[in-house]
């Protein structure tokens, strides 16, 4: 596995369009409700603007695309809402999977996945061993998935590895690996839909240094063009990591030499 430096450590670089887009897709079951609809046909809706998304991504140049499917504290929701999300990630699974393969897409799904149902858990191990291949972005689903769960249980692996590991000699080097996305490097963009102006625990460790991008735009209605619109506001901010912008100036002139 590639290791990947944190931008605490490291100056990651810099181009116009992402390598790591991170998404929070909200709003779908506002986008029903405004249409007198069952919430839940909001969410059959925004698995159409996951797939354009995705696809333009691919286009664009994007190499890791990770999207926030169902947190752990979404449980908290309606029972029939979270059965039919339950359904809805099954069916998305056995019907995507060709066409990942077909466009060279490797899936990855990350969280906590033991409380699905085996028919979910097997369904995510025969979809990320059918793309372990795919090379030309890497869509992760962060399904009951969180972000303070994601530390925690990277730092009980780290403690499995090294028992005798002292609190002193806790490092990032030795915490990262077992990260959920330690395949990946930091999500360079994040995106939330639907006017919230939050992570939601989402990627907490990851996205210390990420550019934080918020629309009222509600996710089935998010497609192309807005994702455009986003990369364009990226293309345009001043990623720092701790710099001034007086030393931008100047790397940016040694750099023209």
């Amino acid at each position: 596995m590639t290791q990947h430096l944190s931008s605490t450590q490291d100056i990651p670089e810099f181009s116009a369009i992402p390598r790591h887009v991170a998404i929070i897709m909200d709003g779908n079951g506002r986008w029903a409700g405004k249409r007198m609809m069952p919430r839940v046909a909001g969410h059959s809706e925004g698995l159409s603007a996951v797939r354009k998304i995705v696809q333009e991504c691919h286009r664009s140049g994007v190499q890791y695309l990770t999207i926030f499917a169902f947190s752990s504290e979404n449980w908290r929701r309606p029972p029939e809402e979270v059965g039919f999300l339950m359904k809805l990630f099954l069916k998305s699974l056995k019907g995507e999977v060709a066409r990942l393969v077909e466009n060279d897409i490797c899936l990855r799904v990350i969280g906590d996945l033991s409380r699905f149902d085996p028919a979910i858990q097997e369904m995510v191990q025969f979809s990320q061993e059918k793309t372990a291949g795919c090379k030309a972005i890497t869509l992760t689903v962060a399904a009951n998935y969180g972000g303070r769960w994601d530390i925690l249980q990277a730092m009980r692996r780290c403690l499995e590895v090294n028992p005798n590991l002292k609190p002193e000699q806790v490092t990032e080097e030795l915490l990262a690996p077992h990260l959920s996305m330690a395949y990946a490097p930091e999500p360079d963009l994040f995106i939330r839909t639907g006017g919230e102006q939050r992570v939601s625990n989402f990627l907490l460790w990851q996205l210390a240094y990420t550019e934080l991008y918020f629309t009222d735009i509600l996710w089935p209605e998010f497609d192309e063009l807005e994702l455009r619109k986003a990369f364009h506001w990226f293309s345009q901010r001043e990623r720092r990591f701790g710099r001034t912008s007086a030393q931008l100036a100047s790397q940016a002139l040694s750099d023209a030499v």
